[in-house]
């Protein structure tokens, strides 16, 4: 495999049972996702915008097909491996921050670190440096509460990057803020891509949005229909 490629789906089918009808979300979808890329994925309501973002982070799994991270078929995962193989490689960026309201900033970043072999001051330095990043170091001490949503949103990107992750997953990551907001969020992620070397994937309804990916795909009814540069 080639040493750039960090995702590999090869035939990947994904549906689920309702009643006594069974529906498709995926019939036999491949797509390559290379280290250093920047995806944006758009799409109709319904398309498999995040079904596809969970099957990335390890969250839901294909009902058929392979799913390769690394040459690995994370696929055939246990759930305990799983979940310490999203510990390991993934961060998770949300719409609505998925905060908890009653930790500080500072806390909230270190809650991935928590599953890692770190003693304090090693997660205190990771803290710092990730609420620098984002440009919230001075905030650390605040909760939820006593910031904007914009804010918000930095500490959320901060807590998806503080362990170092392979790939960060963005489901409408501006998809709460004005557009004042949101282009300063968007920056964020594009600097991790271009300076940091993060993969991402996004998924988004706003085509103002996908113009900082270096690529968009369209999903429609379970498949990519077009495939596009961004200028």
């Amino acid at each position: 495999m080639n040493d750039q490629v960090l995702f590999e789906l090869k035939g990947i089918s994904k549906s689920f049972v309702k009643g006594k009808q069974e529906i498709s979300i995926f019939k036999n979808l491949n797509m390559s996702i290379n280290k250093g890329d920047f995806l944006a994925i758009m799409g109709p309501s319904g398309s498999g915008k995040t079904t596809l973002l969970n099957m990335l982070g390890g969250v839901d799994q294909p009902t058929k097909g392979d799913l390769l991270f690394g040459g690995d078929n994370i696929s055939r995962y246990s759930e305990s491996k799983l979940a310490q193989w999203r510990a390991d490689h993934v961060g998770f960026i949300f719409q609505f921050y998925n905060l908890m309201p009653m930790l500080t900033a500072a806390r909230n970043v270190e809650l991935p670190l928590l599953l890692k072999n770190l003693n304090r001051s090693q997660r205190k330095k990771s803290i710092e440096t990730a609420l620098k990043l984002v440009g919230l170091e001075e905030r650390a001490k605040h909760i939820p509460a006593e910031l904007s949503g914009g804010q918000q949103q930095r500490v959320a990107i901060a807590r998806a990057i503080v362990s170092d992750p392979d790939i960060l997953l963005c489901d409408e990551p501006t998809g709460d803020l004005d557009r004042k907001t949101a282009v300063e969020i968007l920056e964020i992620l594009q600097l991790l891509n271009s300076e940091f070397n993060k993969t991402l994937v996004m998924v988004t309804h706003d085509p103002e949005a996908a113009k900082y990916a270096s690529q968009t795909l369209h999903l429609d009814k379970g498949e990519f229909v077009e495939q596009e540069l961004a200028v």
